[in-house]
């Protein structure tokens, strides 16, 4: 065996995997593969190549739409029934943006405003518990403009006085919106940050 070859195959097929392809005709696949290389005549012409080539892969990212769509109809409803339970524990605010916030500790310093930048300590996870950010794991507090942010952010440090730490309760659309953030945060997801807000910068 030639492991660079074999390895080559490896390399392609764990991208063709990733893009979204799940089945394909391995004979054809390598018949075409080897045309190419040893300079054969192929079977298909260039314009009937990426003809196909432009079908499939509108199909694979229909498809893929069709999934995304489905699994953000559960994570939209999740979502949706956690808040409306949440809104009605003992502490938690509900604002006229659906933005739901909690009072952990009030300090007494500066209030941010929307065009001020802001020094803080935040934890970030779903509904379910699953951690997806926290600048305590770094040892590190994270500096950012409030306009910078995702909009349940920029509504409820304002809310926030330097020396405060708030639990707010975001749903998606002041979130990630119907896209999420790939590989961390799922379409359509409600979230869950502690924050504390250190200093206005």
């Amino acid at each position: 065996m030639d492991k660079n070859s074999y390895a080559l195959g490896m390399s392609i097929a764990h991208n063709l995997l990733q893009s979204g392809v799940k089945t394909l005709v391995v004979e054809d696949f390598t018949a075409g593969l080897k045309a190419i290389l040893s300079g054969e005549p192929t079977a298909l012409s260039i314009e009937e190549a990426g003809a196909a080539l432009e079908s499939f892969f509108a199909e694979l990212e229909a498809e893929q739409a069709r999934r995304q769509e489905s699994a953000g109809k559960v994570f939209r409803k999740e979502g949706e029934d956690w808040l409306a339970a949440n809104a009605s524990k003992p502490g938690v605010k509900v604002l006229a943006s659906g933005l739901q916030y909690k009072v952990i500790t009030q300090g007494k310093g500066r209030k941010p405003k929307a065009s001020d930048k802001v020094r803080c300590h935040y934890c970030g996870t779903l509904i379910d518990g699953t951690k997806f950010d926290s600048s305590y794991d770094r040892n590190q507090p994270a500096v950012f403009g409030l306009n910078q942010v995702i909009a349940g952010w920029t509504e409820g440090l304002q809310l926030m006085s330097e020396g405060s730490k708030y639990e707010l309760y975001i749903p998606y659309q002041l979130a990630y919106g119907t896209q999420g953030a790939p590989g961390a945060i799922p379409p359509y997801a409600a979230l869950i940050f502690t924050v504390e807000l250190l200093e206005v910068l």
